[in-house]
C-alpha cells in the first residue's frame, strides 16, 4: 500500500514539474523569495540596530537624572540622591534590572556598583558582561559645581537586554507580517496572471485537439500573445508541408496504382493469348512480348521502390566515400550490351578518381537512370557520352546524346513524377529524372537540362566533393 501511495505521489511530482504553469510559479516565487529573504536578514539588523539606538538614548537621559542629582555638601563631599525617575523609565515590563554607578574624577566612589564594566567611549552604548547577564552600558561625563578646578564626575548606566531584545524582536516581527502578505499577496496575483497568460495557450491546444484527422487549414496567429505567434506560424508551416507531402503521396499512389494497372492487364491477356495459341511460332511471338511486359513492370516496380527510399525521412541518412568515376565506369559495362546491340557510341570521360559523400546505393540509382534515359531515347547508331569531373569544389557529371531532346518548355514537368513527353516512341516509366532530382537534392547538389551540341539533350549534376 505504501508503494503504492509512493508511486503516485512521485507521478504527481513529475508531472507538476513538467507544467508550464508550475514552473512560472515556481521561478516567481523563489524571485520573490529571495529577495524577501534578503529584505528580512536586513530589516533584523535594522531592527537591532534601531532597538540598540532607543536603548543608548534610555541610557543616556538616565544618566543625565542622575547626574544632575550630584551635589558639593558644605564640608566639600560629593553626595548624590537617585531619583527615582532615573531608573523608572526602564521599566518596560520586560523584567530588566538596572545597575548605576557614580565617581569622581579622582576615582573616589560616589554611590551605585564599583564594579560595573565601563565602556570605552563615552555617551555610546556597549554591551558587556556583568553579573552573569548580558547588559547595555553607557558613561557620561558630567561637570559638578563646587569640585576645585572644574571637576566631573562620571555617571554610568546599565541595563540588561529585555526590553532591547523584545523591541527588536516586535520591529522584525512586524516586517516578516508584511513582508508575508506580500508575498501571498504575489502569489496570487502571479496565479491568476498565470491563468489568463496561459489562455490563449489553452485555447490553441483545444483548436488542435477538437480538429478533425483531415483538417490541415492555417491557425490564426492573433489567437496567442506575440511571443507565441511564431510558434503558430511554424505550426501552420508544418501543417502546409504535411498537407503538400499528403496531396503528393495520394498522387504518386494514384499514378502508381494507373501505371500498373495497365502492364498488369497486358501480362494477364498475352499470357492468356500464349496459353490458348497452338502454333509454336505465335506463341513464342506471344511469350517473348510477354517477357518484355515483365521486364517492364519489374523495372517500375524497381523505380519505384527506388524513389520511395530517395525521398526526404524515408531512411536513415547514409554519408559513404562514393567513386563517382568508377561507379560510371561499372554500369556502363553493364550497358555494353545494349549498346553493341542497337550499334551506339558510348563513351566515358572520367578523372581517375572523384569522390562525393552520401547513399552509395541512391547515388548509382542516380547513374543508372541517367544513362538508361540517355540510352533508351537515343536512336540506333546514336551517340551517348558520359563524362565525370570535378570544378570549383563540386563533382561533375554530364550525360550527353543524340537523341530528340526535350523542349525547353517542359524542362521543369520532366522532373515530376510519371511525366512523359507526348509523342515519345521510347517505353518508359517517367520516374527516371524523378529519382535523379530527389536524390541530387538529397546530397546537397543540382541538376540541370540543356542542349547538347549538334542536337539533343546534356544532362549534368553538380555535387559537392568529399
Amino acid at each position: 500500500m505504501s508503494n503504492s501511495v509512493g508511486t503516485k505521489i512521485g507521478a504527481t511530482f513529475a508531472r507538476l514539474s513538467r507544467s508550464l504553469r508550475v514552473q512560472l510559479l515556481c521561478w516567481v516565487l523563489l524571485t520573490l523569495l529571495g529577495a524577501i529573504g534578503f529584505n528580512l536578514y536586513d530589516s533584523f539588523w535594522t531592527a537591532d540596530a534601531t532597538a540598540k539606538l532607543v536603548a543608548d538614548r534610555t541610557l543616556l537621559a538616565s544618566a543625565r537624572v542622575i547626574a544632575e542629582a550630584v551635589r558639593v555638601d558644605e564640608g566639600g563631599n560629593v553626595q548624590v540622591d537617585v531619583p527615582p525617575a532615573a531608573l523608572e523609565m526602564f521599566d518596560t515590563g520586560f523584567g530588566d534590572r538596572v545597575f548605576y554607578q557614580v565617581i569622581t574624577v579622582w576615582g573616589n566612589l560616589v554611590s551605585g556598583f564599583p564594579d560595573l564594566p565601563l565602556p570605552a567611549v563615552q555617551r555610546v552604548g556597549e554591551d558587556r558582561a556583568f553579573h552573569g547577564a548580558g547588559v547595555r552600558v553607557l558613561m557620561l561625563d558630567h561637570p559638578v559645581v563646587g569640585l576645585p578646578n572644574d571637576g566631573t564626575i562620571s555617571v554610568t548606566v546599565a541595563v540588561t537586554h529585555n526590553s532591547q531584545y523584545a523591541m527588536r524582536r516586535q520591529l522584525w516581527l512586524s516586517d516578516f507580517s508584511k513582508q508575508f502578505v506580500l508575498v501571498f499577496a504575489a502569489s496570487l496575483v502571479t496565479i491568476l496572471g498565470l491563468q489568463r497568460g496561459l489562455a490563449p495557450a489553452l485555447r490553441l491546444r483545444d483548436a488542435l485537439r477538437h480538429r478533425g484527422r483531415n483538417r490541415l487549414d492555417p491557425l490564426p496567429p492573433e489567437m496567442v500573445q506575440s511571443e507565441l505567434q511564431p510558434l503558430v506560424l511554424a505550426l501552420n508551416d508544418y501543417m502546409e508541408r504535411v498537407q503538400s507531402q499528403m496531396a503528393a503521396q495520394r498522387r504518386f499512389v494514384s499514378n502508381a496504382a494507373h501505371q500498373l494497372r495497365t502492364p498488369l492487364a497486358l501480362i494477364s491477356t498475352q499470357a492468356s493469348v500464349a496459353s490458348r495459341e497452338g502454333d509454336p511460332s505465335r506463341r513464342d511471338e506471344a511469350l517473348a512480348a510477354l517477357r518484355s511486359s515483365t521486364r517492364q513492370i519489374s523495372r517500375l516496380a524497381s523505380q519505384l521502390l527506388t524513389l520511395s527510399r530517395a525521398e526526404p525521412g524515408s531512411r536513415r541518412p547514409r554519408s559513404d566515400a562514393t567513386d563517382l568515376s568508377k561507379a560510371a565506369c561499372e554500369i556502363l559495362e553493364a550497358y555494353a550490351e545494349e549498346a553493341l546491340r542497337r550499334n551506339l557510341d558510348l563513351g566515358l570521360e572520367a578523372d581517375r578518381s572523384v569522390i562525393v559523400e552520401g547513399d552509395g546505393t541512391m547515388l548509382r540509382e542516380m547513374l543508372v537512370n541517367l544513362i538508361d534515359n540517355a540510352i533508351r531515347y537515343t536512336s540506333v547508331g546514336g551517340r551517348v557520352t558520359v563524362t565525370v569531373g570535378q570544378a570549383d569544389g563540386d563533382a561533375i557529371v554530364t550525360v550527353e546524346d543524340n537523341g530528340p531532346g526535350i523542349p525547353s518548355v517542359e524542362r521543369e514537368q520532366v522532373f515530376e513524377r510519371f511525366y512523359r513527353i507526348i509523342g515519345t516512341e521510347s517505353e518508359g516509366s517517367g520516374l527516371g529524372l524523378a529519382i535523379v532530382r530527389e536524390v541530387v537534392e538529397g546530397t546537397g547538389g543540382s541538376v540541370l537540362l540543356g542542349d547538347a551540341e549538334g542536337g539533343g539533350l546534356i544532362v549534368t549534376v553538380r555535387l559537392p566533393l568529399a
